[in-house]
């Protein structure tokens, strides 16, 4: 970002510029007074930049400053800067004490305090003098390696500030050392004070973006029940949202501050879904149930309340990553659709959880770095606006910062988010004394912005890193909170920024794609990334065609593709490959679950009979729009139905299997190859198919003749066993009434009483009788049952003669 070389207003007045040199004269006068009273003093500290700091100077000692309050002051306030001093060298200090310098004039630009951070060592005149009096600490001795406090207080109308601007501020130690025993300056921190007691100069509108963003915590997985229950990778998004945690501090140090929230989606659901029962991933495939619902509603509770009548920008679903979807995914067909989905679920997600309705209209490339092709990707899901970066849309022709709204051609509005404003928190912020340093130059800088031009209004944006730490967030807030009183700033939604009248000098021209950053490339997912992540979306298109409720499986994969994109996996590139395989590897899982049961040889006697083949369903719900098709190999030999192959329709019911049978007809003996197949209703091959063997063995004439005659002697042996029973019943009858007429003479009459003697006495003709009877029985017998000779016959077949009756219900399978 371009930056003026001096204050517009103030190099336009001749009183302010007499009170510049003036006071560039008096600051140079304790110079002069040193170079000529004490030679020795200026050797040692033209020495200085290059000597350890065992070797003693404007570096023998560290100085930090813990706190600065105000930040900002103005006239009537109290300063009071708090720190400690450490003795980095060897030597023990003495007879040293702590005092505050105040830079004789203003700064000229941005840059300027750029140049200022960057020193080091004590500069007579450029640091200015002491604030003498009272306004000072003593330290009467400090060993080698040793510490102390301190803190100083002192009125704001003491420290003589002069026209409004940006003051350095120097915290510094002098004293003397048993090797240079002269008092001197041994060590000294600068800092800046922003002072505009007027506040005449038109303020600036500055939007804050406030990011709730989080890297990936659900897979996935769902337990197999009804109630679908969510899979965590870990439990890390407990502990972020846990108190002190960065979620926790991000939501309750903003929750105050005038700012526009960027929410990412996924973050809210997940958060959601713990406020119900879920699941943690351990070691190998155990899981462990979650309980930290309470704390999950608590946060979203704070949220809902903390956002009410605040601006919220919700990025697309798990804050795809744009450039690398530019740069490698965008060849893959197929790839540009998941940022198209990513954003319709966004705003359904913020409303549902938050209640209120999010602004879809922004992308958020990384760093808000920026090439035609991020432009094109970035707006083809229907956002109009990108968040950009000054430095990648510079501003070098300008002598201020221009307002932050260009139009970049094709009705899309780069919204510029000031790179110095927006990297000022970006550092370790865990130390008092860093976090202090980074307010003040934020604040700063911000004054700066709007002492360029004094008269006219701009509207400037801070897009901040994506996941701020815990002590980032703390100082973002304390300088916000700072800047929102000061009275050259005014707050500032980022869609009123990205409204704003466009600066007519500020550059509109996005930068080709060999300026963009090489260090950001590198951190790209790869193409082979995006081919897989498409993969997988094939595979779940196959699968879901085929589910009674495909929502229960498509809801929880398509968002597991859209993490699979995420910003968040920048700088891990194993993690994001182990997740993308997981993804990929439980979704075949799943699909596994529909398959056909692997069949043995079958064996086939005679010329028809019906095949069995099993489909087997093990997920909890229904599939059907499948279609079952078997084909013989040699259909010469073998049919099925009345060609080839035959298909037909099925459906199973969730945890059932289903048999589905099919008729086949055998020409020929021998083995045919059959192989059983699982379509989709559009043709699509689903899962591996089942080959096996039908056996065939065709029943012979020969075989035919000998069971003919077989039976043609079982029906002849019975005829004569039936005629010959009928003869004897019809002799035994005639027997009986000659006995009862006492035969030929007196058939009554009894060899007693003169009856006939001899032959023809009925006792014996009914013993021949019964004794031909037994001999007809036996001969008969003979030629029947279980002693009539043994007939050639096939082996037992193991499929059923053909059958009309309609395939058996499913039986439920054990899981």
């Amino acid at each position: 970002m371009a930056e003026a070389a001096d204050f517009q207003g103030m190099s336009s007045s001749p009183a302010r510029r007499w009170v510049r040199r003036t006071g560039a004269l008096l600051a140079g006068a304790p110079l002069l007074t040193g170079l000529l009273q004490l030679p020795a003093g200026p050797v040692a500290h033209a020495a200085e930049k290059a000597a350890p700091a065992e070797a003693g100077g404007s570096r023998t000692v560290n100085i930090s400053l813990d706190s600065l309050s105000p930040s900002a002051p103005v006239e009537g306030d109290t300063l009071t800067v708090s720190g400690t001093i450490t003795n980095n060298s060897k030597q023990t200090v003495q007879a040293a004490h702590v005092g505050l310098r105040i830079g004789p004039s203003p700064l000229s630009s941005r840059s300027a305090i750029d140049d200022a951070t960057r020193r080091t060592g004590f500069l007579p005149g450029v640091d200015g003098a002491e604030v003498g009096g009272k306004y000072t600490e003593d330290v009467t001795k400090l060993t080698p390696g040793s510490s102390q406090t301190f803190s100083i207080s002192v009125p704001v109308k003491k420290l003589d500030l002069g026209n409004d601007g940006v003051y350095e501020l120097g915290v510094s130690l002098s004293g003397q050392t048993s090797a240079q025993p002269y008092e001197q300056v041994l060590g000294i921190q600068r800092t800046f004070l922003p002072w505009d007691p007027d506040g005449n100069a038109a303020r600036t509108k500055t939007t804050y973006l406030w990011p709730l963003i989080s890297s990936v915590h659900m897979t996935a997985e769902t337990l197999p029940n009804q109630q679908q229950t969510p899979v965590f990778q870990n439990d890390d998004l407990a502990k972020e949202i846990s108190p002190g945690g960065r979620l926790a501090q991000l939501l309750s140090q903003g929750k105050d501050l005038d700012v526009t929230w960027v929410i990412d989606p996924d973050l809210l659901a997940s958060v959601d879904a713990m406020t119900g029962s879920y699941s943690i991933k351990g070691e190998g495939d155990a899981v462990t149930a979650g309980k930290k619902q309470a704390l999950a509603k608590k946060w979203l509770a704070e949220l809902q309340k903390a956002v009410e009548n605040k601006e919220v920008v919700a990025l697309p679903f798990a804050d795809p990553d744009l450039a690398s979807l530019a740069h490698n995914g965008k060849n893959v067909t197929g790839s540009l659709s998941h940022l198209k989905d990513a954003t319709d679920v966004a705003a359904s997600t913020v409303e549902t959880i938050l209640h209120v309705k999010p602004d879809t209209d922004f992308a958020w490339p990384v760093d808000g770095a920026l090439d035609p092709s991020i432009v094109k990707v970035a707006t083809s899901a229907g956002a109009d606006k990108v968040i950009a970066r000054s430095d990648s849309l510079r501003d070098d022709g300008l002598s201020y910062t221009p307002t932050a709204a260009r139009p970049i051609g094709a009705g899309t509005t780069a919204v510029v988010a000031d790179d110095g404003l927006s990297t000022a928190f970006e550092d370790d912020m865990s130390q008092a004394g860093d976090s202090t340093l980074a307010v003040q130059k934020f604040l700063a800088q911000s004054l700066m912005i709007t002492l360029q031009e004094p008269g006219k209004y701009r509207s400037v944006v801070v897009a901040p890193q994506r996941m701020p730490s815990t002590s980032q967030a703390q100082a973002m807030a304390q300088a916000m909170t700072a800047l929102q009183s000061s009275p050259w700033s005014q707050s500032a939604d980022l869609s009123a920024a990205a409204e704003a009248k466009p600066d007519p000098g500020a550059t509109t021209k996005v930068p080709s794609s060999s300026r963009y950053p090489s260090s950001l490339r590198k951190a790209e997912r790869p193409q082979s990334a995006f081919q897989q992540i498409e993969d997988t979306q094939n595979e779940l298109d196959g699968f879901k065609v085929i589910l009674k409720d495909p929502a229960r499986v498509v809801t929880p994969f398509g968002r597991a593709i859209d993490r699979s994109m995420s910003t968040s996996w920048r700088g891990q590139a194993t993690g994001a490959s182990v997740f993308r395989q997981d993804v990929e590897s439980y979704l075949r899982l799943l699909t596994d679950q529909v398959r056909l049961i692997p069949k043995s040889e079958t064996k086939l006697s005679g010329r028809s009979a019906t095949i069995p083949v099993t489909v087997q369903n093990n997920l909890m719900q229904g599939v059907d729009h499948l279609v079952l098709r078997l084909t013989s190999q040699q259909p010469t030999r073998l049919k099925i139905g009345n060609g080839p192959y035959y298909e037909q329709q099925i459906t199973v019911a969730g945890g059932h299997s289903q048999s589905v049978k099919f008729t086949t007809t055998a020409n020929a003996n021998g083995r045919a190859a059959v192989v059983a197949q699982l379509f989709t209703e559009d043709g699509q091959a689903y899962g591996p198919a089942v080959t096996f063997d039908v056996n065939v063995t065709e029943i012979t004439p020969t075989v035919m003749l000998v069971i003919a005659g077989g039976v043609l002697l079982l029906v002849l042996a019975g005829f004569r066993m039936y005629t010959q029973r009928k003869r004897l019943a019809a002799q035994q009858a005639q027997e009986q009434d000659e006995e009862q007429d006492g035969g030929p003479g007196d058939p009554d009459a009894s060899p007693e009483d003169g009856g006939p003697k001899g032959p023809t006495d009925g006792a014996v003709d009914t013993a021949d009788a019964e004794k031909s009877a037994q001999v007809s029985d036996q001969d008969s017998g003979s030629k029947t049952g279980a002693d009539a000779p043994e007939q050639p016959s096939d082996p037992a077949p193991d499929t059923a003669p053909e059958s009309t009756d309609p395939s058996g219900t499913g039986e439920r399978v054990n899981r």
